[in-house]
C-alpha cells in the first residue's frame, strides 16, 4: 500500500524526521506556544486515543554484541487527523499525552507546504534551546578532557 505525499510529508522525509525528533524533545509549554502562534489551527480528531505505555529498550554489548533487554521506558503516543486530511503522529518519552497530541497536531500542520514555514518558525525557540543544551554538554565534556603526553628522558 502506497502512502500519499501528504501523509509522508511530501518528498522531504529527512526534514519531517528532523521536525518529529524536535517535537519529541519539546516541552508542553513550547508546544502550546507554537500552536497558539499558528492559530487558527484546523480541528483535530484522534485516529486512536492518545495513550501512555511502556516499551522495552534493547541494547547490545559493546555496540555489536549479543542483544539484551536493557529495561522499560514510558512512552506517550498520539495520532490525529486535521480537517483537510493531514495526519500527524508523535511518540515521545514520558507519560505526557497532552504533549504527544500537541506534537502530533504540529506534525500534521508541518506537512502542509503552505503552513510549513510557520511551523518551522514557531519551533525555532525549541531548536535554539536544544542547541544551547548541546553546547553546554560539549563545554562540560571538554572541561574534563585529559591530554596525555610522554616525556622522553635523555640517556644519563
Amino acid at each position: 500500500m502506497q502512502s500519499s505525499p501528504q501523509s509522508s510529508g511530501g518528498k522531504d522525509l529527512p526534514g519531517r524526521q528532523a521536525v518529529m525528533a524536535l517535537l519529541a524533545r519539546a516541552d508542553i509549554g513550547e508546544l502550546q506556544a507554537a500552536l497558539e502562534r499558528l492559530s487558527p489551527v484546523p480541528a483535530a480528531t484522534d485516529l486512536r486515543p492518545a495513550e501512555a505505555g511502556l516499551v522495552m529498550l534493547r541494547a547490545r554489548t559493546g555496540g555489536d554484541g549479543a542483544p539484551f533487554n536493557l529495561g522499560e521506558a514510558s512512552v506517550a503516543r498520539a495520532a490525529v487527523r486535521l480537517d483537510g486530511g493531514a495526519e500527524g503522529f508523535c511518540y515521545r518519552l514520558g507519560r505526557d499525552i497532552a504533549a504527544a497530541r500537541a506534537a502530533a497536531i504540529l506534525d500534521a500542520l508541518w506537512q502542509d507546504p503552505a503552513r510549513r514555514p510557520g511551523v518551522e518558525g514557531a519551533l525555532a525557540q525549541v531548536r535554539q534551546r536544544l542547541a544551547g543544551e548541546a553546547e553546554t554538554v560539549r563545554a562540560e565534556t571538554a572541561a574534563t578532557k585529559v591530554e596525555f603526553f610522554t616525556l622522553v628522558r635523555g640517556e644519563d
